[in-house]
């Protein structure tokens, strides 16, 4: 059996090698950067839930009616949609609100949602410390971004600030 003989060369393989750039970078409107961290905090405040489903006993204690100390009654189960709905909406109003508006919006809702996260590690044993805290640090984090992304929402500039339609041009000229 005779096998191809493979030659070498000393030529670089990417001889056409484009000069490296810098990445663009975009600016990203606040209500877009608002609706992901939104969207970031709902899949992790319904996979947290969903993995506590997981623990010993949860799942026979919703059997029995209950979770955590509450009775599974009509209004249990409206208050838990509405604890997920809220932020579930924030997706949508953060992308359609008027900026005064979505930013006003986004930092009471998120304000209000730090302390009910960390609400979900009271009463737990430090057994699962780990995994609360992974959980509500994240959604801390991603509750900091939402009320420091609406904090410092970009103003725009008085018509006073503004160069006049002759000092746009020469700025355009000289570009």
């Amino acid at each position: 059996m005779n096998l191809p003989i493979l030659t070498t060369t000393t030529e670089p393989m990417m001889r056409n090698r484009q000069p490296t750039t810098p990445l663009e970078s975009l600016r990203i409107p606040v209500q877009a950067k608002l609706a992901a961290a939104w969207t970031s905090f709902m899949f992790l405040y319904i996979y947290v839930d969903y993995f506590h489903l997981y623990k010993p006993g949860v799942v026979d204690d919703i059997q029995a009616g209950v979770v955590w100390e509450f009775d599974i009654s009509p209004l249990f189960l409206t208050v838990g949609l509405a604890s997920v709905a809220i932020p579930a909406l924030m997706v949508m109003l953060s992308t359609t609100l008027p900026a005064r508006v979505n930013r006003a919006t986004n930092l009471v809702v998120a304000s209000l949602y730090i302390p009910y996260s960390m609400f979900n590690a009271v009463g737990e044993s430090w057994d699962w410390a780990f995994f609360y805290g992974l959980s509500i640090g994240l959604e801390v984090l991603l509750l900091a971004f939402i009320l420091r992304s609406a904090w410092t929402w970009p103003r725009t500039a008085s018509p006073a600030s503004m160069p006049t339609s002759r000092e746009a041009d020469r700025i355009r000229q000289r570009a």
